[in-house]
């Protein structure tokens, strides 16, 4: 099994391709230990010393550190760790968890504004999360404000904690959206 690195924009965070699917739809992220017991995999990662958060995407995984922590002392062991947990077999997700993929907020929006949140989640769906995913993270819907034109959206994986991820949020995400979607008036980032 060979698997690739590449870097993100978030220096705090690699991107690993172990050229097989992860998740068949959605992704997942993991930011404690506790949260990470639902993957054995997410665990044995979050088992390496100086791992601060694990994401699962279509067909990477992303894995940030720590600020004092070095990639040169923590690639091999992630890349064993990965390597390990598909060629055992065992499953992403605990027989009691399933995947839970994480997607855009269920909230229920009527008349005209499910038209724009329809038009908004499909532009999220179709042009701006694949290009996300190319730097390992995702971008997911949590809300729209009909009174202000606020569209809320939560990021995730390496995007999360990104120092790049407000200006890619305001210049890419909110020019697309308010360009396709006159109604949206300013995009903004959930905690």
């Amino acid at each position: 099994m060979f698997i690739q690195t590449e870097v993100t924009p978030n220096p705090e965070v690699l991107k690993f391709l172990p050229g097989r699917e992860i998740m068949a739809e959605g992704s997942r992220d993991f930011r404690t230990p506790d949260e990470a017991e639902a993957s054995p995999l997410a665990t044995d990662l979050f088992g390496v010393p100086g791992v601060t958060r694990v994401f699962f995407g279509g067909d990477f995984v992303t894995v940030g550190k720590d600020g004092e922590a070095d990639w040169g002392h923590l690639k091999a062991p992630i890349l064993a760790a990965i390597m390990d947990h598909f060629t055992s077999g065992r499953p992403l997700f605990s027989a009691s968890e399933g995947d839970d993929a994480g997607g855009h907020d269920d909230q229920v929006y009527e008349g005209e504004t499910a038209q724009v949140v329809a038009e908004i989640k499909d532009l999220l769906d179709t042009r701006i999360r694949p290009a996300v995913a190319q730097d390992g993270g995702d971008i997911l819907f949590n809300r729209f404000e009909p009174d202000t034109g606020v569209v809320w959206l939560h990021m995730r994986g390496a995007c999360s904690g990104c120092p790049s991820s407000s200006a890619t949020l305001k210049a890419g995400v909110e020019n697309m959206l308010k360009h396709y979607v006159p109604e949206v008036t300013r995009v903004e980032q959930t905690l």
